[in-house]
């Protein structure tokens, strides 16, 4: 290299890099063709990390400080050409930083229902959402395995892969957890925490840290928040089946009232409304007679083995669409064939 060219060579003599947008994660400092200069300086501020790559290999990783670019500060560079006679010649590497700070407010959520298993209902399938927050711990995975040699890597490179991975590991949170469905719902601080523990590993291959998981809500598709409705309707009532029947009617009147209001209408949206009203006045007529008069209830003993075969398929076909559990449904069905008796 003649004199004149290498005095028209450029020269860097400080790298640093104050963030130029919020949502950056690596951005690769701008050589072209200019060199470092031995003795020339890189700072790295708080919330940052910088990698010095030499030959396409990462050949040293700073944090936070101000240091002096030598063959003590960075011992490959006596690998390089000349620096092991300590020619004070300059070098050309290629520099990354970093920014380590924590990025909060992540969001995730389910856009479909996904199905669990739930020790109280079977397999159920849930909707959730929440926030997290992570950060880049270890500079050198993540740039070796996320983002590369790219003059610039975002956060929104990067948001889709992260929440694919928190949704991926909420069967596994709620698995660790031990938790049943209900008592998920009523303390979300711990699903959060058994969802970060359960997704932590997965963030920590790619060189980030999860600091945080929130979770905001969850709840199950209509239908079947619907039969839950129903389950602790009847777990308040207990074991009192005349008041079951009551509940059963009192949930099925407004049902037919609505059929009636929309265009059931005439004799045959009168004859549900009178088929509600009757059914209704027969378990309140049981319920006295039984309790007031036990001669009317003998004659009308025939009328409740009827009943009662007719409450035994009503309450097989809850065991069946999973509202009652098989130890419920055996204890209700003892009961009422003790009235037989």
């Amino acid at each position: 290299m003649s004199l004149m060219s290498f005095i028209k060579k450029q020269f860097i003599d400080i790298l640093q890099w104050t963030e130029d947008g919020d949502d950056t994660l690596a951005w690769r400092y701008p050589m072209a063709d200019m060199e470092i200069q031995y003795g020339g300086s890189l700072t790295v501020r708080e919330s940052q990390a910088a990698v010095f790559i030499n030959e396409g290999k990462v050949a040293d990783v700073f944090g936070p400080g101000m240091y002096k670019l030598t063959t003590q500060t960075l011992p490959v560079l006596t690998y390089l050409k000349n620096w092991d006679k300590l020619f004070e010649s300059p070098f050309k590497s290629d520099v990354y930083f970093f920014s380590t700070r924590q990025r909060i407010d992540q969001r995730w959520g389910t856009q479909q229902p996904i199905t669990i298993r739930d020790k109280d209902f079977g397999a159920v399938r849930l909707r959730a959402f929440g926030n997290y927050a992570y950060r880049i711990a270890d500079a050198k995975t993540f740039h070796t395995e996320v983002s590369g040699t790219r003059e610039r890597y975002s956060m929104q490179d990067l948001d889709g892969q992260l929440r694919g991975l928190m949704l991926q590991h909420i069967s596994d949170a709620v698995a660790q957890s031990g938790m049943a469905f209900l008592d998920l719902a009523a303390n979300q601080i711990e699903f959060a925490k058994a969802l970060q523990e359960a997704t932590a590993p997965a963030f920590e291959k790619l060189g980030l840290k999860l600091e945080s998981v929130t979770l905001q809500n969850i709840s199950l598709p209509e239908e079947l928040q619907k039969i839950l409705d129903q389950k602790i309707g009847m777990g308040m009532i207990g074991n009192d089946m005349g008041k079951f029947m009551q509940y059963q009617t009192g949930q099925s009147i407004p049902t037919m009232a609505q059929g009636v209001g929309q265009g059931g209408g005439g004799i045959a949206g009168d004859a549900m409304g009178m088929g509600a009203g009757i059914a209704m006045g027969q378990v309140m007529a049981q319920q006295m007679a039984q309790g007031l008069n036990p001669a009317v209830a003998a004659q009308n003993s025939k009328q409740a083995t009827d009943d009662v075969m007719a409450m035994l398929e009503k309450l097989g076909d809850l065991k069946a669409k999973g509202i009652l559990t098989e130890e419920e449904f055996a204890a209700k069905k003892t009961e009422l064939l003790k009235k037989l008796s």
